[in-house]
């Protein structure tokens, strides 16, 4: 096991990584840009290093600087979190190429899953049920061709996308050639790669993903699924596990089919196979998220699995010490994203407590926000034994949580949870629409 293990990562996932490693009994490093320098993570890790200036490009995007930050203070592994560097295979590269372990999947399986072209061909060829689409595009011309023959409405993707970039959806012939520009362009900005694909748009469609946990002996085990169809503009809001629409059968299929998916990629690691699920509940390869994905907290309430330091553990060799047998879904859990609604200083904050009840964030009072970053302060999970008390618990928790002095939106997620449709589990990706506003 390692004994010392930097965090290449900011804000609630970096306070999160460290607490896990103050329990496995390992020395931590934090690296910070100097808008952090007073940030909570730099206060806890036992070690803290300045990487550079306020903007993500000068510091926490910047892996040379953090490959170096890990050698010059001796740790043995680098813990990616999410988001930043997490799905870069450049970055794991770099840390093979120094004797440094990345904690996540090679970096050839982080450039083959990343391509979503690539992923998408992978999971034809292995029997995974994948959207009607195309391959990678050559210009809005073929798009537009592509589009008759598949039927409008349809989505372009980026191949390398992510985040919510690089993806726009097109209704009619006349709107294709400025999509595809401006959606390439964006991918190309975003991700330094403006190839485009494209896929049919299915609506009303539920957007559910598969935890996955796989070691170096070709273990891979499933720890669920979770419905994160709250989304506002591909990003998502509310995440649960289980997901109220997936029956057992579903879900046993679902995990045989994400198990399928990760083994044809060999892949290692804590990873996240992502599907759409029409009303018939068939459903269709979306992506492989490569990385810890924000919501895992749901999905470590409902097994008892913790996905954090099983990261830790495969990356350092060791092999999983439970089967698919072993798991068991049981009870609900449900995860709120609270937003900044832009900059501001935190003059009064009260986190909720009780039974199951935990808020995972950086925040403190008199913290003042930076506005360089992902604008989430926090995320508010809850568990219980039934999904109809896990709402109840988390509107408790909503209206009890406060963070002055930083607008946010708190109430609009007061608002998605206490609606009915939200109640029943009959939700779709198009919910926050058709609410009929710009809130959450």
């Amino acid at each position: 096991m390692f004994t010392k293990l930097l965090i290449a990562n900011r804000g609630e996932i970096a306070v999160r990584i460290i607490r896990a490693c103050k329990e496995m009994g390992i020395y931590t490093v934090a690296v910070y840009s100097e808008a952090d320098r007073e940030s909570l993570h730099v206060a806890l890790a036992d070690q803290a290093i300045c990487i550079g200036g306020p903007r993500a490009e000068e510091s926490y995007l910047d892996g040379g600087r953090i490959v170096a930050a890990a050698l010059a203070t001796r740790a043995q592994a680098i813990h990616p979190g999410y988001g930043f560097l997490s799905e870069n295979a450049e970055f794991a590269a770099l840390c093979q190429k120094h004797g440094i372990v990345f904690i996540g999947p090679s970096a050839e399986i982080i450039a083959k899953m990343g391509d979503k072209d690539t992923a998408r061909r992978l999971m034809k060829e292995n029997g995974v049920p994948t959207t009607p689409g195309t391959d990678i595009l050559k210009d809005a011309k073929e798009a537009l061709e592509a589009a008759g023959k598949i039927g409008y409405p349809v989505f372009l993707k980026a191949s390398a996308g992510g985040g919510g970039k690089g993806i726009r959806l097109v209704e009619h012939p006349e709107e294709m050639e400025r999509a595809f520009q401006t959606a390439s362009n964006e991918a190309e900005k975003a991700f330094g790669d403006g190839r485009m694909y494209m896929e049919k748009y299915l609506n009303p469609v539920k957007h559910i993903e598969v935890q996955l946990l796989a070691d170096e002996k070709g273990n891979t085990v499933c720890l669920g699924e979770r419905e994160c169809s709250i989304q506002r503009n591909n990003q998502k809001l509310i995440e649960e596990s289980p997901s109220p629409a997936v029956s057992e059968e579903a879900r046993k299929k679902l995990m045989e089919t994400a198990a399928r998916a990760a083994r044809a990629a060999g892949y290692v690691n804590a990873g996240t196979v992502e599907f759409l699920m029409d009303r018939d509940g068939n459903f269709y390869f979306m992506e492989m998220n490569t990385r810890l994905q924000v919501e895992h907290p749901v999905s470590e309430l409902v097994t008892g699995v913790d996905i954090v330091k099983w990261q830790i553990r495969i990356a350092a060799g060791v092999e999983l010490d439970f089967t698919q047998e072993d798991i068991q879904v049981r009870g609900a859990a449900i995860e709120c994203r609270i937003n900044a609604l832009g900059a501001g200083k935190v003059d009064f904050f009260h986190i909720p407590g009780g039974p199951w009840v935990r808020f995972d964030t950086f925040l403190y009072q008199g913290y003042d926000i930076p506005p360089y970053y992902d604008s989430m302060l926090g995320k508010m999970i809850v568990y219980s034994s039934t999904r109809e008390e896990a709402i109840r618990k988390m509107q408790s928790a909503l209206c009890e949580l406060v963070v002055g002095g930083a607008r946010n939106n708190i109430e609009d997620q007061i608002e998605i949870i206490r609606d009915e449709r939200f109640k029943k589990g009959d939700y779709y990706t198009n919910f926050i629409a058709s609410l009929g506003k710009n809130g959450a």
